[in-house]
């Protein structure tokens, strides 16, 4: 199965303006290369930031239990991917890539790499 990233803009256009989460996602999504939201004790969150450093990547690392909002980021992210469980949740260059699933099949079919060097995450 190929994963492609996924553009999000027409979803967050739905959302209404003001103190919005998803605004906040965006915002911290765009900022940097690669961006990951994380829980501190999550094992999956933890092996997705092992991974990307691994490679050589430096992510930018939003833990949610360390944000006074991360509650209600954490309860954004798990609608805008449709699912129980909101992390970990990569974005590069701005685009959703997806959480761990997502991340991983990006990774064994071959287009994180070129992913994070279009993003200028990774230049090798």
């Amino acid at each position: 199965m190929h994963y492609q990233t996924e553009s999000w803009g027409s979803y967050l256009a739905t959302r209404s303006v003001g103190g919005d989460p998803l605004e906040r996602i965006e915002r911290l999504a765009s900022a940097s290369a690669v961006v990951i939201f994380s829980i501190s004790s999550c094992c999956m969150c933890h092996a997705i930031k092992r991974l990307f450093c691994g490679m050589g990547v430096n992510p930018t690392v939003y833990e949610l239990d360390e944000d006074p909002r991360g509650k209600e980021i954490e309860k954004a992210l798990m609608r805008l991917l449709g699912s129980t469980s909101a992390v970990p949740v990569v974005f590069i260059g701005g685009k959703l890539v997806g959480a761990m699933d997502r991340v991983m099949a990006s990774h064994i079919n071959g287009t994180l790499v070129p992913q994070l060097k279009e993003a200028g995450a990774l230049w090798l």
